[in-house]
């Protein structure tokens, strides 16, 4: 056993001596392990620190790039401006949008070191950029906005309501034609500036000044001049009756043409903006609605007298045609004083035609104007007062406007009294002829005129049938005084005293040619004179002289059938018949042509 445990002592210590080598070199492991863990842990706190330098290096990079692309942003924009708008208005806009987008940025983000120079620098070309497009929106609004000439504005109008195509008065309106301008006619509106640009910041001052002087420039040119009631009052009638048919031609001008235009021009400069554009729309228009408005508001505030009651009502029946355009044109609040300006002068007008309307009948029935037509034509009074029957619905919508009661009773009433007022004043004017047949003719012209203008009109159902049946036999009754009286007498003419009416037995040769020369006396007689009147509707000059013709040819070829032999077979037969039927049938037809009438004159 001893010797068996020595021996183990042997092999541990050999293995010992084994083993030692295999210690040493795992303690070095140990060691080297603990050496690399130290290193790692130093290693990771030099990466963090790495990482927090490269983190601040990467923010540090990225604060000058984007200071560096903002200088040249800031740049690029500032040359974009200096050039103006007026070369490439999308690229000048685009520079102000960046210019815009740069300060927005810098406002947020004021930490940076140049915030305060970026925002104050971009901030001072937004403002010159702000003036560079307020001077360019000028000079385009100046440059288009000239006077319109009126030619370009009459060519805009239907042809029957051009000047050129009315009357040779200079666009004088008559009243027989009042109610031309409420035709379902078509208003080309004129181009006042091509659709081009917008517009921005300081555009309501702008286009006011621009375009108002423009539209009122346009409306002086055009003939719309601002006259005071003192004015009016001291113009003679004839001068301000022309300016009154021309100022409502001006005002269907105005509305219609040049308004709408200038409406499309704001529509177009400030589209999308709507409260904006109806205010500078409003703006620019408003001194020339207050100048074409003041002729108008003068005639309402002027003397009342009868002869303006058809211009009164012609002025008012223009307001109410226009008035709903207008108020559509100007339908915003900031254009609520202009509408509130257009209803008061309809207004007025009304209550001035309305108080004129009530000494017209009076004035008809007492005109004392001595003014004799000598060829018997129709009267200046009565085309003048006829009028009246072209404005019932006119004088209808008068009645309505002041809230009458049953308006088509009432103006029926009137209406009569007035026609009869007329009749009266023209039965003493006919007094005043001394041939009683040019009387009687005068009194049917007249008359007929009278009953013709009412059948054409919305009178003839007011009035009714009976009105109108009574006035055509009266019409006939004159012109059966007219026949009696001129032609009664060269009618016995051809009549001779005694004989059977058939042979010649009994009757002398020189009665017969004493028979033939009255009749060639007073026929020629007749035909001069007569051939002077006037008898201006064709139908009933017609038919008057086919009533003296049915007359007077079978009598003449009767006499001549029956006596003309005595005559033919003696010396010089043509001295006594000088006339064949068909030279009477002839000059017959030259009868109330109005030839070598002359001029009317007044009688003292």
């Amino acid at each position: 056993m001893t010797s068996i445990l020595g021996s183990f002592d042997l092999r541990l210590s050999a293995l010992e001596t084994a083993m030692r080598p295999t210690q040493i070199k795992t303690h070095s492991m140990r060691r080297a392990h603990e050496n690399i863990d130290k290193t790692l842990k130093f290693a990771d706190a030099i990466l963090v620190q790495f990482d927090l330098v490269k983190q601040f290096a990467k923010r540090f990079a990225n604060t000058m790039s984007i200071e560096i692309l903002t200088i040249g942003s800031i740049l690029h924009a500032e040359a974009e401006i200096l050039r103006g708008p007026h070369e490439d208005l999308e690229s000048y806009l685009a520079a102000v949008n960046q210019l815009k987008q740069i300060v927005r940025f810098f406002s947020t983000n004021k930490n940076l070191k140049s915030s305060i120079g970026v925002i104050t620098h971009s901030t001072t070309l937004l403002q010159k950029a702000s003036l560079m497009l307020e001077e360019e929106f000028r000079q385009l609004l100046n440059a288009c906005s000239k006077p319109m000439e009126p030619d370009r504005l009459f060519e805009c109008l239907p042809a029957s309501l051009r000047p050129s195509t009315a009357n040779s008065d200079g666009g004088k309106k008559n009243h027989s034609d009042h109610n031309k301008g409420s035709e379902n006619v078509v208003y080309r509106t004129p181009t006042l500036v091509p659709a081009k640009r917008n517009c921005v910041n300081h555009a309501l001052i702008v286009h006011r000044e621009a375009r108002s002087s423009f539209m009122e420039s346009s409306l002086r040119k055009l003939g719309v001049e601002r006259l005071s009631k003192d004015d009016v009052q001291k113009m003679q009638w004839e001068a301000l009756e022309a300016k009154i048919g021309n100022w409502i031609h001006f005002v269907r001008i105005a509305v219609k043409l040049l308004f709408a235009a200038e409406r499309k021009v704001s529509d177009q400069i400030f589209e999308g903006m709507d409260s904006f554009m109806d205010q500078c729309f409003a703006e620019a228009t408003a001194s020339s609605v207050s100048l074409l408005l003041s002729f108008g508001e003068a005639i309402a505030k002027s003397k009342r007298s009868p002869e303006k009651l058809f211009v009164l009502l012609d002025m008012y029946e223009i307001m109410k045609e226009v008035q709903p355009e207008f108020n559509t044109l100007y339908a915003s609040i900031s254009a609520a004083e202009l509408r509130e300006s257009v209803t008061a002068l309809t207004k007025r007008l009304a209550e001035t035609a309305q108080e004129t309307f009530v000494d017209f009948e009076e004035a008809v029935e007492k005109d004392a104007t001595k003014t004799v037509v000598l060829d018997g034509t129709v009267h200046p009074l009565t085309s003048y007062v006829i009028n009246y029957v072209n404005y019932q619905s006119t004088l209808k919508q008068l009645f309505l406007e002041f809230e009458e009661i049953d308006p088509d009773a009432q103006l029926a009433k009137i209406t009569t009294r007035i026609l009869q007022a007329l009749q009266n004043n023209l039965d003493g004017k006919s007094k005043s002829y001394k041939d009683q047949a040019l009387t009687q003719l005068f009194m049917m012209n007249n008359i007929h005129y009278i009953v013709r203008s009412v059948r054409r009109s919305d009178a003839k159902d007011m009035l009714g049938d009976d009105w109108v049946q009574i006035h055509r036999r009266v019409v006939q009754q004159h012109a059966n005084q007219y026949k009696r009286i001129s032609w009664s007498k060269i009618l016995q003419c051809l009549t001779v005293p005694g004989g059977d009416g058939i042979s010649t037995a009994g009757v002398s040769r020189g009665t017969v040619k004493e028979k033939f020369k009255t009749f060639n006396a007073q026929f020629e007689e007749l035909h001069q004179r007569q051939s002077q009147w006037t008898v201006p509707d064709s139908e009933l000059r017609e038919s008057l002289r086919l009533a003296v013709a049915e007359v007077l040819l079978p009598a003449y070829r009767s006499f001549r059938k029956r006596f003309g032999p005595l005559i033919e077979g003696g010396k010089n037969p043509s001295k006594y018949i000088r006339f064949q039927p068909e030279d009477l049938e002839r000059m017959l037809a030259e009868f109330f042509e109005g030839k070598a009438v002359q001029e009317q004159k007044r009688l003292v």
